[in-house]
């Protein structure tokens, strides 16, 4: 199995202006979802209608910040690896399940369960949004090889 930790170290990185493209496009298609789904929310479960986290401020900042945050771990990844689409495919999915905990933790403490259901939609729609945005608008460069010249 190839070792998928092979360190290019800055030599198959996205170019910036293609990076700053995705990543402006991940973060208005999150935010478009997450609007889309709000309102989704109140027509599927109508006793949601004013709830809080459906409120734009609310869930607004917090995709902001972590469509950011996530935009900026794909060229941190490929610092990493030759094979970072790979990598980051999987940190999304991890970080999209952790970030049900807060979610699990509102339902625990009462939330409406319809409602609580709508936000961890929020948080699979942004991996489906930022993940293929990153990865196909800002691909990877294939990293130079370089050679020792013999002689």
């Amino acid at each position: 199995m190839m070792n998928r930790l092979d360190m290019p170290l800055g030599r198959a990185q996205p170019s910036l202006l293609r990076f700053v493209v995705a990543t402006v496009v991940a973060v208005g298609g999150s935010l478009l979802a997450c609007a889309g789904l709000a309102q989704l929310g109140v027509v599927l479960f109508p006793a949601t209608k004013g709830y809080e986290h459906y409120g734009f401020a609310d869930y607004g900042k917090l995709t902001i910040i972590g469509v950011v945050l996530a935009s900026v771990a794909w060229p941190l990844v490929t610092l990493l690896s030759t094979h970072a689409r790979w990598l980051y495919f999987w940190l999304a999915v991890i970080v999209t399940v952790v970030g049900f905990a807060p979610d699990v933790w509102i339902l625990w403490k009462g939330q409406p369960a319809g409602a609580v259901f709508i936000l961890m939609l929020m948080h699979i729609a942004l991996a489906l949004i930022t993940f293929p945005a990153l990865v196909f608008i800002a691909p990877q460069r294939r990293a130079s090889v370089r050679f020792l010249k013999v002689g």
